[in-house]
């Protein structure tokens, strides 16, 4: 499996009902092709701070925010191919790099320090962000993902993420994708990836169904719930 690892590219969230996904997938599949993928799913190690700073700074909606994770598709095991990202957004603009190496090599890095031995620039930025925060790993969040890349531009992406679940025990990959399933989330999140502008045919599917920019954030739904419950338990 391919994958590019640095990217700049604008992304917009749309939070969809089951009635809004059908009408889309329907009208893109004239103009965009379901990857060779499939429905697959994403699992995800997010690290954070003692304090939580990065997702509490994300929820304030700053100009920059930033955010790391180790990420493996499908079935993680040793030697599974893995990325460690850092995902900055500025003004709009969305900036991933990320690393790639085995699963374990990774998960031991997380956890324990340990650097594999290959590495980089971009392996040797997220360390420096690793240990000026303190990040370590926080939460596992896994989803379910159907994507559609456009017939004519294949940078020009569009996903459809469902079935989130998470858990803050057991924060290795290799356990599995099981969690509890996040009960405030829409049938799926549809995301639009576009380095340029967006296909004027997509603007009139949307336009047509109705359906408008929106804003969801997996880990800061599930940390803002959380919070939530904690002081309704007077926590």
């Amino acid at each position: 499996m391919a994958y590019a690892n640095t990217f700049k590219r604008r992304e917009m969230k749309f939070l969809l009902d089951e009635e809004q996904y059908n009408g889309v997938v329907k009208e893109i599949s004239n103009f965009m092709t379901e990857d060779e993928f499939g429905l697959h799913t994403i699992l995800n190690i997010y690290l954070d701070n003692r304090n939580n700073d990065l997702i509490r700074s994300s929820l304030g909606k700053p100009v920059y925010k930033e955010k790391v994770r180790l990420r493996c598709y499908g079935r993680a095991e040793d030697d599974s191919n893995a990325f460690l990202e850092i995902k900055k957004k500025y003004r709009g603009i969305t900036y991933k790099r990320r690393y790639d190496g085995t699963y374990k090599e990774l998960h031991d890095y997380i956890t324990d320090g340990v650097k594999p031995e290959k590495r980089g620039q971009v392996f040797e930025e997220v360390d420096y962000l690793i240990k000026r925060m303190d990040l370590k790993p926080k939460i596992v969040i896994c989803y379910d993902r159907c994507a559609f890349y456009g017939n004519e531009d294949k940078e020009f992406r569009v996903t459809f993420d469902s079935n989130i679940r998470y858990r803050r025990q057991n924060l290795d990959l290799r356990a599995g994708d099981v969690g509890k399933r996040l009960s405030s989330q829409p049938f799926t999140v549809m995301e639009v990836k576009s380095v340029g502008a967006v296909p004027l045919t997509l603007v009139k599917v949307l336009s047509r169904l109705k359906i408008y920019n929106g804003s969801f954030s997996k880990y800061g739904t599930i940390y803002s719930s959380e919070v939530w419950q904690n002081l309704k338990m007077g926590v």
